[in-house]
């Protein structure tokens, strides 16, 4: 089955979606390139929003990587969370004992 892409993500030599597995991009990145890319192009009415919805996965993915920084990258959930987390575990497994 092939499907035509619509004209908004086929306008240069390779389609968005092939550019975005060609680099290896993340959900977020690839998106973000996905809305800058077709801002106006879907749609003269939409490109304001199109834009805003790009600089909202790229703040999405800014705020990840910042956290992993200052968490390190085996700790996606920051640590204070995960210690209150981990420290209600015990009260919560006792409910379950018979």
């Amino acid at each position: 089955m092939v499907n035509k892409s619509p004209s908004h993500y086929t306008r240069g030599a390779i389609e968005i979606w092939d550019f975005i597995r060609d680099q290896d991009l993340n959900y977020h990145r690839g998106n973000a390139i996905k809305y800058i890319c077709r801002a106006g192009f879907k749609s003269p009415s939409t490109e304001v929003e199109d834009i805003k919805k790009a600089i909202h996965y790229l703040e999405n993915e800014l705020s990840h990587i910042m956290s992993q920084q200052s968490f390190g990258a085996s700790h996606s959930i920051p640590y204070e969370l995960l210690r209150d987390e981990l420290s209600r575990e015990q009260e919560y497994a006792a409910e379950f004992d018979r």
